[in-house]
């Protein structure tokens, strides 16, 4: 068997690889655009090893060396290059320092998703992006009609709204511009009613994103786009890793005792992040728990801080759901602590005995006490 560590460039690519029954280690340059790099990986004996950093534009290399039978794994740049104390950076000792992690088995290996969930991500950053084009031309025409004197807000885009704008008495080539900006406008609604029946559709298909559509406020988008974005929910121990893999969690650089927090880290995906984000407004609308709380925030907190703390908790919420398969308003009344399983009632462990606190437990709170390992031992 081969190990490859392979560091990847669009245009080339460099290569360390080992002969495991041998020992002998080898290097070498790869242009990917001539044939060569695919050429090498025909040649390789199946099934090999390769781990490649996690970057763009990579997609199809990866395709290609999975075709030839061979084992693909892509790693965490960030731990990779801090697992490398050198300050000498260079695509041979990037390599070389891609097989040492493979062959010493610290190779920080990420999980991909499937094909499948690869091009509904595809579906949904689509709509986004015409989404945002809608906004600008949207903003472009609010623009026009301002300068006229029409001041309708988002009664513009009513039927009403629009045959007043449609009689402005406009010249030139504002005139054509108003044009040309409503015929794209109605392009871009009939495009985006289309994503939006395909959007629906999907999230109907799929049970993690009906049961996450239980939750009022939570759309076929968010429970789509939250199912995609996290994929195997056992790789997250605790709800604490979900908000750190969103970047809804402050940055912290704390030393000596003292504890210094920052912003959120806004690491992880930035769609996700805005989505959960506006879904928290419409959660604070139609649940009441979520309501009192968001209140409670924005009394001593600044209101864009209370919206992340909403966002962050609906995430957490949401990850419950994927995890124990309990919808809602059941998980509501489930307690999200890594400490206790879900679904199960918390215990008491302060008890206070006859003689010390000077009342009386029930009996099967002592029972339970003295039943206790930790607590038995030492009432024994």
């Amino acid at each position: 068997m081969k190990i490859v560590g392979c560091d990847f460039h669009p245009a080339w690519q460099q290569v360390a690889w080992v002969d495991m029954e041998s020992g002998e280690i080898e290097e070498r340059k790869l242009v990917n655009g001539d044939g060569e790099a695919e050429e090498f990986y025909r040649q390789l004996e199946s099934p090999a090893l390769i781990g490649i950093e996690a970057c763009g534009n990579s997609q199809w290399f990866i395709d290609l060396v999975e075709r030839l039978g061979h084992q693909v794994w892509i790693g965490d740049a960030a731990q990779i290059r801090a697992s490398y104390v050198r300050r000498q950076k260079t695509d041979r000792r990037d390599a070389g320092h891609i097989l040492r992690l493979l062959i010493e088995g610290r190779f920080p290996r990420l999980w991909v998703p499937s094909a499948e969930q690869r091009d509904l991500r595809q579906l949904l950053i689509h709509r986004h992006k015409l989404v945002e084009i809608r906004t600008r031309v949207k903003n472009g025409l609010q623009h026009l009609a301002l300068n006229r004197g029409l001041q309708k807000k988002g009664s513009l885009w009513s039927a009403k709204g629009r045959a007043c704008f449609e009689k402005l008495p406009l010249q030139g080539w504002t005139a054509r511009r108003r044009e040309d900006l409503l015929k794209l406008l109605a392009e871009l609604d009939r495009h985006l009613d289309e994503l939006d029946a395909a959007v629906s559709g999907a999230a109907e298909e799929d049970p993690q994103a009906r049961l996450l559509m239980t939750q009022p406020g939570v759309g076929p988008i968010t429970a789509l786009a939250f199912v995609l974005t996290i994929g195997d929910v056992s790789r997250f121990r605790h709800s604490k890793q979900v908000s750190s893999y969103l970047g809804l969690i402050p940055q912290e650089h704390s030393s000596g005792g003292k504890q210094r927090l920052g912003s959120i880290s806004k690491q992880g995906n930035g769609f996700m992040r805005m989505l959960l984000v506006e879904a928290a407004q419409s959660v604070n609308r139609l649940d009441e728990g979520f309501r009192k709380q968001y209140a409670a925030r924005c009394h001593h907190k600044a209101k864009g801080v209370a919206k992340v703390a909403a966002a962050r908790k609906l995430a957490v919420r949401l990850y419950w759901m994927l995890r124990t398969k309990v919808g809602y308003p059941e998980i509501a009344h489930i307690e999200s602590s890594p400490r206790v399983a879900p679904g199960r009632p918390r215990r008491r462990t302060r008890l206070a005995f006859t003689g010390l606190a000077g009342r009386r437990k029930p009996d099967r709170w002592i029972d339970w006490a003295l039943s206790h390992p930790a607590i038995g031992r030492m009432s024994g």
